[in-house]
């Protein structure tokens, strides 16, 4: 990749996207597609009336009442959380780490974005005594915040945030006054759906909090860009709703007219949607575990992945096995692994953690396989871990990682 930037920690303008499933697009979802091709036309800015039903649908399912009047839709969650960071005001407020998207649509607004910590347990919600610590310095320094971005099911670090840290979190930002965006992306990925509990923020809270899903991450190919947002009811969250419209308007933000009837169907959770997105968080949960045992092994710290198609691998034990490669930095550790394993291993300061941490988020498709053949080979096998591709890519990952662990193990000095 071309460096933009005069420190050499890497390009200004890359940022990595959102974990693809690495597998074919589903046949019904390119028929609709197809059929609604000779479209001319997009949609309405905020959606059209059969997109808008189709997302209200898919939230009742979730026990998340709303009505269409309450409801928008836009070409992707980033549209939808810069319409948000302008309507709503002030600072945002965001965990450490947290999506690579979200803090720079507050930069992008001239709107600082302070990074709160987060607790043991999970990533992706800040831990409340740390919020209500970074609310007062942020005020007793002059600002305002207004606006905190969580989610429950977590990139980067595939975790799911326990209903009692969510409580404990969600009543501290109500005291400060906080407006809460959730990110859900990835609440249908769940690895354990029986074993996991997933409150939404908005059961919770639900005057204060807009749910926004970008259809990415269970239901959609990342290359149709479509997502759904739900506000609040009350005058409140229809003020909002109106003003995030304005926004929208301005950007011209308009989801494509095919783009909006294939996003209408898989919002509906027809037999082939809800069988193909259950086999894929199959497949990759699997994947996820093997590479999730192969980083431990190694001495590598990751928490177990509960979500998404993900891990966050912290290589700080092995520090002294990477200096020597000139890895000193979490640039420089993305640099090496991806040479190294031949797939992107975005580093931690891409998600708002400190650039001197070793953290990388390693995604879980490209060890699918390199055809479509192959990947959808993954998918119909019922035991994807003995496939031969997939063999071989797990075994270069336990390779690299290895290598790293004696390495450090030769370097310990001795007892």
């Amino acid at each position: 990749m071309r460096r933009t930037d005069p420190e050499g920690h890497g390009p200004v303008r890359y940022g990595p996207p959102l974990p693809d499933d690495g597998l074919p697009v589903l046949p019904e979802l390119s028929a609709v597609l197809a059929a609604a091709a000779g479209r001319a036309g997009s949609e309405p800015v905020g959606g059209g009336s059969a997109l808008l039903d189709a997302a209200c649908g898919y939230w009742e399912r979730r026990g998340l009442a709303v009505a269409p009047e309450h409801a928008v839709a836009a070409p992707g969650a980033p549209a939808l959380l810069l319409a948000l960071t302008a309507a709503i005001g002030g600072d945002v407020l965001v965990p450490r780490p947290c999506a690579a998207w979200w803090a720079p649509y507050a930069r992008l607004l001239g709107r600082p974005a302070f990074h709160v910590a987060t607790p043991a347990e999970c990533g992706g919600v800040p831990d409340p005594y740390a919020l209500l610590e970074t609310v007062r310095r942020v005020r007793t320094e002059g600002g305002d915040p207004r606006l905190l971005v969580l989610s429950v099911a977590d990139d980067p670090t595939a975790t799911v945030a326990p209903p009692e840290v969510l409580h404990e979190t969600l009543e501290a930002a109500a005291g400060e006054g906080l407006h809460l965006v959730s990110d859900e992306t990835w609440r249908d990925t769940l690895h354990a759906r029986h074993d996991t509990v997933l409150f939404s923020p908005a059961e919770m809270l639900p005057d204060r909090v807009t749910v926004v899903s970008d259809l990415a991450g269970a239901l959609l190919p990342p290359g149709w860009p479509a997502a759904v947002a739900r506000f609040p009811a009350g005058e409140a969250g229809e003020e909002l709703h109106a003003r995030v419209l304005d926004v929208l308007t301005a950007l011209d933000a308009r989801v494509a007219g095919p783009v909006a009837a294939a996003a209408g169907y898989a919002l509906g959770e027809p037999e082939p949607v809800s069988a193909r997105a259950a086999a894929v968080v199959r497949l990759h949960a699997r994947v996820a575990q093997a590479a999730h045992h192969t980083v431990v092994a190694a001495g590598a710290l990751a928490r177990p992945p509960q979500a998404g198609r993900h891990l966050y691998v912290d290589l700080g034990p092995l520090r002294s096995a990477l200096t020597p490669h000139g890895v000193g930095d979490a640039q420089e550790l993305e640099d090496f692994l991806t040479a190294r394993l031949g797939m992107p291993a975005p580093g931690g300061h891409r998600f708002g953690d400190e650039l001197g941490a070793l953290r990388v988020r390693l995604s879980t498709g490209p060890l699918l396989g390199g055809t479509d053949a192959e990947r959808a080979e993954c998918l119909d096998s019922p035991e994807p871990l003995e496939l031969p591709h997939v063999r071989r890519a797990l075994i270069g990952l336990r390779s690299v990682f290895d290598d790293l662990r004696d390495d450090a193990q030769r370097r310990e000095p001795p007892r």
